[in-house]
């Protein structure tokens, strides 16, 4: 970048930082008064952004309100888990007749069963435990296949991110859980495979995204895949497949699309309704391991793991509102969008494009392919960071990094509107790219 360059898309964006400021006095005072009270104001680091985030005040449909005032067409939809839009009726239903009947039974209740039915039939499993979030269900996943295997060692990906101690960016967490980790390349197929045959012997589980979420929504190539599947079963090695975010992408999730099945899938987000939720499950043989009636069983404990809320809200979500046909319809609109979003940016050859699969997108500013976290990583990250306070200014909601994912009520009116801020931004700002 020419030291020019640079100094215009520093004055760009020092312009709309102030005009955020001035226009989210709000936010602001709630943010100050947040700071002392909780570390830096925040309690969920991937909210925060400078010099301050936005608070919402209200939500419906697919729109959002900050404190301020100003109106924003969701295309966060809660990084996945937000699928249904904002206080959906049928999902309001489900639970006010839950809370008709009580909560926090601390006992079995009617529902948990009649719902790991419908999560099994949908994807393909054997068996399934519920948790309360995905990085819940990861944790327990991977100790799970560490006990079934009797090894020790942990294979995931540059880049890749499955919870709160399972975050791989940039070398990993501090706060990672204290496995043994081989780290891989995304999508390279005969650096992995080296490393899973040069560790076979300690090798007890390899785990992925089919389609890596936080990282910049990048997809796994089907060769890659099958590799996976193939190295793991010749070594002994377990499979799991995070499909957290991406089983919304398809009827049976990712995995389906590519006739991959894992021996573990974990799932959260969406799948509950909107609510606190994570499940794990695959093999009988390796999910019975928790079966309270053996001698030797595992043990598995969390107070709101069967909780009726999230049992009622999800078993009406997964059966009454993302039908398989539902799945099918949103998927093909978030494709649609982002082959729309791409050819403006081709239109007039700018460093910026969308990747993704259905309705899960990020936005990139760079030119040429992007395979991996680490090809991610070359975007120009203040041209990153002016997108999204433009399209906060056009309101657009999006997530700081450049994520965005579709909710159902979004329709042809605000994918147009999202088109048209973003042709807008390619307008103004093109003088700043390269």
């Amino acid at each position: 970048m020419s030291e020019l360059r640079n100094a215009d898309i520093d004055a760009a964006l020092n312009e709309a930082k102030e005009t955020y400021v001035a226009t989210n006095p709000k936010s602001l005072a709630r943010y100050v008064e947040a700071t002392a009270v909780m570390p830096g104001g925040n309690t969920r680091t991937v909210l925060h952004y400078a010099p301050f985030p936005l608070a919402m005040e209200r939500a419906s449909g697919c729109r959002l309100w900050d404190l301020d005032g100003h109106e924003f067409i969701d295309f966060l939809g809660e990084y996945t888990a937000g699928i249904f839009g904002h206080s959906h009726p049928v999902i309001r239903a489900a639970l006010d007749r839950a809370l008709d009947g009580g909560i926090n039974y601390g006992a079995s209740n009617i529902v948990e069963a009649r719902f790991a039915r419908a999560v099994c039939a949908r994807f393909g499993l054997e068996r399934v435990r519920f948790t309360n979030s995905g990085t819940e269900a990861n944790l327990l996943a991977i100790s799970l296949a560490r006990i079934f295997t009797g090894r020790k060692r942990v294979m995931v990906f540059d880049g890749g991110y499955h919870g709160a101690v399972f975050g791989f960016a940039g070398g990993g967490s501090p706060i990672n859980a204290p496995f043994e980790y081989v780290v891989a390349r995304y999508n390279d197929i005969e650096a992995t495979r080296s490393l899973i045959q040069a560790h076979a012997a300690e090798l007890a589980v390899v785990i992925l995204e089919p389609m890596i979420g936080s990282g910049g929504c990048i997809a796994a190539e089907p060769a890659f895949l099958a590799m996976l599947r193939e190295e793991t079963r010749r070594v002994g090695a377990l499979l799991i497949l995070d499909e957290v975010m991406t089983s919304r992408l398809a009827p049976g999730g990712l995995q389906s699309v590519h006739g991959i099945k894992p021996d573990l899938t974990t799932f959260g987000k969406y799948i509950d309704g909107g609510m606190s939720f994570g499940a794990f499950g695959g093999r009988g043989d390796i999910m019975d391991l928790f079966d309270p009636r053996r001698s030797d069983a595992l043990p598995h404990a969390g107070t709101f793991n069967n909780n009726v809320l999230t049992m009622n809200a999800g078993l009406a979500g997964l059966t009454e509102i993302y039908t398989p046909e539902a799945a099918r319809a949103l998927n093909a609109r978030g494709d649609k969008l982002r082959e729309r979003l791409n050819e403006l940016c081709k239109a007039v050859d700018a460093p910026v494009q969308f990747t993704g699969i259905g309705s899960m997108l990020a936005v990139h500013t760079m030119r040429g392919p992007i395979r991996s976290p680490a090809d991610a990583g070359k975007s120009d990250a203040k041209l990153k960071e002016l997108f999204f306070f433009d399209m906060l200014a056009q309101g657009i909601w999006l997530a700081r990094r450049g994520m965005m994912t579709l909710c159902l009520p979004i329709g042809d009116a605000e994918c147009d509107q999202f088109a048209g801020a973003v042709e807008e931004f390619l307008a103004s700002r093109r003088a700043l790219m390269g």
